[in-house]
């Protein structure tokens, strides 16, 4: 079954619509409780963003069954973009990532406002310690709008499990992912541990498992979902290693070579570090970037080479259709709708071969 098939594409764009009222009708009625980080939230979920995590859910939920005109159920998926929310927000104080969707970031951006009104005490902590509560703010309404979605409470009680996983997982990936610079970490193993919590479990796996738990979906149907999902997932984030690489920054919102610049411990860098184990002058260059510290045009090139060079690059883009392939094999022996199946197909290209 290929990739690129092209399915339901008016019932995946409907759905984008639905959401996106749903988010504004969501937001606006809380802006007023917290204005001064509101704002700042609404920004953020409001200027783009592909919906990626809701999407699935939505799809999850139809593949077991779930009716296509169902508010509650899109009400309640709000909670996974405000969940992503809080990931990219947190993500780029840690990261220490200037922008965000080709604008400054909330933490450079609140940074920005404390040193134009000349306040007191250091512009970059407030910025980092304002963000920080933007983050825990998305958090907070994520429960809130799953459980004031109106949804059944059988069907809530269902979702409960998979959101409870989502949001420990993700914030685990996260620390792991922190841990891996910190301790140097060059394992290939560990670096795909990082890609399925941090990244496959919440945009896809997990998604997937909620929305399907909504419907109440069989344990059968429900653990195809996960194997479709988890596949899928890592592929979409070993395709954001190398977009973090070679992006395009006009396309991306990030400078060329973000990745590296920030010395992420990828699985893409780790293949590359094991390449590189006899020939000392690549290794000590991709050590080099993977250190502190500001990086020279000069490094980032050598090193975009050397990903290149060593084969990196290569052995990536064959994981990624390996798992594409593992993925839509497990959504194959899956019992679920026909419209769902070929939507899935759909979005899995969509994951696995995009530019942003």
């Amino acid at each position: 079954m290929s990739l690129l098939t092209s399915a339901c594409p008016s019932q995946v764009d409907d759905f984008r619509v639905q959401l996106d009222d749903a988010l504004h009708d969501f937001l606006r009625v809380r802006e007023d409780r917290a204005p001064e980080l509101a704002a700042e939230l609404t920004g953020l979920i409001m200027a783009g963003g592909k919906r990626i995590r809701p999407t699935f859910a939505w799809w999850g939920w139809r593949a077991a069954g779930g009716s296509r005109r169902a508010d509650d159920v899109v009400r309640a998926l709000v909670a996974l973009e405000l969940l992503q929310c809080c990931a990219l927000v947190h993500d780029d104080v840690m990261d220490r990532s200037a922008t965000r969707r080709g604008k400054p970031s909330v933490h450079e951006t609140f940074a920005a406002r404390h040193l134009r009104e000349r306040w007191a005490g250091s512009s970059r902590q407030y910025g980092d310690s304002a963000a920080v509560l933007v983050g825990d703010l998305a958090l907070a309404w994520a429960d809130d709008a799953l459980v004031t979605a109106g949804l059944p409470a059988d069907a809530l009680h269902r979702a409960w499990e998979p959101w409870q996983a989502m949001r420990t997982e993700m914030i685990l990936g996260q620390h792991l992912d922190l841990l891996a610079v910190a301790r140097r970490e060059e394992s290939m193993e560990h670096a795909l541990r990082v890609a399925a919590l941090k990244t496959a479990a919440y945009t896809v796996e997990r998604p997937l498992h909620l929305g399907a738990a909504l419907a109440g979906a069989s344990d059968d149907v429900v653990e195809c979902l996960r194997a479709y999902g988890h596949d899928i997932g890592v592929a979409f984030q070993l395709r954001d290693d190398l977009i973090g690489v070679f992006g395009d920054p006009s396309v991306t919102g990030k400078p060329v070579g973000e990745d590296l610049r920030e010395g992420k411990r990828t699985p893409l860098m780790s293949i590359a570090l094991s390449r590189a184990q006899g020939d000392p002058v690549a290794l000590r260059t991709l050590r080099q970037c993977l250190e502190g510290g500001d990086k020279s045009e000069r490094m980032i090139d050598d090193v975009c080479a050397l990903l290149v060079d060593l084969g990196a690059v290569a052995v990536v883009e064959k994981h990624i259709a390996r798992l594409a392939d593992s993925g839509l094999a497990s959504l194959d022996r899956a019992a679920i709708d026909a419209d769902a199946r070929h939507a899935l197909v759909r979005l899995a290209g969509r994951a696995v071969a995009r530019t942003t």
